[in-house]
């Protein structure tokens, strides 16, 4: 394998290792839930009791060896199903997907363990529906109950472990059997910290050895660190293909435009009798709303406040989030110093945030007016967002300029 300058593999002479050719795949979804409603309904006015789903509609691309592949997308968007259809656990319903080498999948909590079997009798029959002989899963049997971490239950039924251990031992026989195509489903989520750290460590060496990765995640920071690529899907079409900051950008979008429309049919809470918050918009000082703002960018929270009975003393409150909820920012008019009167009738006020460091991503906007007594007699949680144009320097939540020395001992 060759490298790049930046140090990513460069693979545009590697062989294709799946090819997908205008698939689509429909799911028939049936109204009627008995035995009973099936047999009346059987025939011609069945058609009436039974809708098609298209999880995929002519989906169409190619992935080389070596490739570390993301399937992103919304719930519901298709990307699980067209693992499972590069897996081969799912056929296709027109088109058809060609594949070569060893594949290793891990595609859902306990899929192809027996319950009734114990941990060692199913990583026997794992490793062999995988391809591998006795022989060579008795020579790699002691990693994989040692990168497991199970220890004794290995000879317990699995129908009596955990989701947690389900998972590891899973993993384990995944990467214990030298595939050349790793499929990940979301299941790794079901680990803890510390066995999340090993399969990512696991991961990256199968990088390192040029191996051919594909999986599902909904952390967007994985998709960044980990994969040289991202397809992302909606609504079960192919919507972009390509860099993963560009692509995790695009998920961002579709999902704050999926927010704001289940916000807008939603059932509001009754309002504040004392003051509203009526709209509120983001973006750098000198560019339009709704533009990403740079590093540096001096960023202006403009908002809209409707005032019917406020009281004598209020100040003002923003708090910034990012996408996980965690609390990038805060601030308020009382901890600036600033006294506020009371107001009536319409007005628009404004935060300006100099010279602003924020990583990169998309950042929500809270924002409260609260009394005297520290009452908050107005919210709009989410009032707006803002984007961070990326930075290939560094990830996170905040930015500082980075330098580094080589100091000699």
């Amino acid at each position: 394998m060759t490298f790049a300058v930046d140090g990513a593999p460069s693979l545009d002479a590697s062989p294709d290792i799946v090819v997908i050719e205008n698939v689509s795949k429909r799911f028939v979804l049936r109204k009627d839930n008995s035995l009973k409603e099936r047999l009346v309904t059987f025939g011609r006015r069945g058609r009436r009791h039974r809708e098609e789903f298209w999880a995929l509609r002519d989906v169409s691309t190619t992935i080389q060896a070596g490739h570390t592949v993301a399937l992103i997308g919304h719930n519901g968007s298709g990307k699980s199903t067209l693992l499972k259809v590069i897996g081969g656990i799912l056929d296709p319903s027109s088109g058809q997907v060609s594949r070569r080498g060893r594949i290793a999948a891990l595609l859902e909590l306990g899929a192809g363990f027996h319950p009734d079997l114990t941990g060692r009798e199913n990583v026997f029959l794992n490793a062999s529906i995988m391809g591998l002989s006795r022989a060579e899963t008795e020579a790699q049997f002691d990693d994989i109950l040692a990168f497991s971490g199970i220890g004794e239950f290995i000879d317990t039924q699995v129908k009596f472990y955990s989701s947690g251990m389900y998972v590891r031992l899973a993993f384990a026989v995944a990467v214990h059997t030298n595939p050349d195509l790793l499929l990940v489903d979301e299941v790794l989520a079901v680990g803890d910290e510390a066995f999340q750290r090993k399969c990512l460590d696991k991961i990256r060496s199968f990088q390192e050895e040029g191996r051919t990765i594909v999986l599902v995640t909904h952390s967007l920071g994985q998709v960044t660190e980990l994969c040289d690529r991202a397809i992302l899907l909606n609504k079960g079409e192919v919507v972009f293909d390509g860099d993963p900051r560009e692509a995790v950008v695009q998920m961002r979008d579709i999902l704050e435009d999926r927010r704001i429309a289940e916000d807008t049919t939603a059932t509001n809470p009754a309002p504040s009798r004392e003051a509203k918050i009526v709209s509120a918009t983001a973006g750098p000082a000198h560019g339009a709303a709704g533009e990403a703002i740079r590093l540096g960018d001096d960023l202006v929270i403009s908002m809209d406040l409707e005032f019917l009975d406020a009281p004598e003393d209020w100040s003002c409150a923003i708090q910034i989030d990012n996408t996980l909820g965690q609390v990038a920012y805060g601030t308020t008019t009382k901890r600036m110093g600033i006294k506020l009167d009371r107001l009536s009738g319409t007005h628009t006020v404004a935060f300006t945030l100099r010279d602003t460091r924020f990583g990169n991503g998309k950042f929500f906007i809270n924002i409260s007016l609260i009394d005297s007594a520290g009452r908050h007699f107005a919210d709009l949680a989410q009032a707006c967002s803002f984007d961070v144009k990326d930075n290939p320097l560094a990830v996170g939540m905040t930015y500082a300029e980075p330098t580094f020395a080589l100091i000699n001992s």
